[in-house]
């Protein structure tokens, strides 16, 4: 081995192109000579031998090299010459920017419609849809009759939807007595 071992350094660095890459190459290639010498033919000189197994560790390195390097993203250099990370620049989990400042401004309008509502159908709207309570359940922490508290619920997300449309409560109002009158 120690004969062939120069020698097939300079063969693995024809195909790694880094000292320390031919030198494991050759490395592994030794081992794997070793335990398959029972597969060595005699008719065929070991050197011949040898170097195919060599050459084929070598391209195999390449390969996964490259899956490697398709795969891991480089670190980029910035404007002030520091390196930077790429998982800086892969997109949040979180809602972006945009979709917080559109959140937050529904938040606003739905809390400053809830002002609106009259005491009994924002106690009832509160408990149902932000405490997350049944119509039994907000009867019994109320004390009203559970149809009542359904009715509350209906009339409170009806006017909501209108104030949070931009219509005026007199105008659904009065469409509302509209179609009564048509039927």
């Amino acid at each position: 081995m120690e004969r062939h071992q120069r020698r097939a350094i300079r063969i693995a660095f024809h195909y790694m192109r880094e000292a320390a890459d031919a030198e494991e190459a050759v490395q592994d290639a030794l081992v794997k000579a070793y335990t398959h010498m029972g597969t060595f033919l005699e008719d065929l000189p070991f050197e011949v031998w040898f170097t195919r197994i060599l050459i084929n560790g070598c391209l195999d390195r390449l390969k996964a090299r490259r899956r490697r390097e398709r795969w891991i993203a480089r670190p980029t250099v910035g404007a002030d010459g520091v390196e930077r990370d790429p998982a800086e620049h892969l997109p949040s989990k979180g809602p972006s920017p945009e979709d917080q400042v559109l959140q937050n401004e529904r938040r606003r309008r739905l809390r400053a419609a809830m002002t609106e509502l009259p005491e009994r159908q924002r106690l009832v709207f509160v408990l149902s849809h932000f405490e997350g309570r049944t119509s039994r359940e907000v009867s019994s922490m109320t004390g009203l009759n559970e149809s009542t508290v359904r009715v509350h619920l209906f009339r409170a997300i009806r006017r909501l939807r209108t104030l949070l449309s931009g219509q005026s409560v007199a105008e659904t109002k009065g469409k509302g007595r509209v179609r009564h009158a048509a039927r």
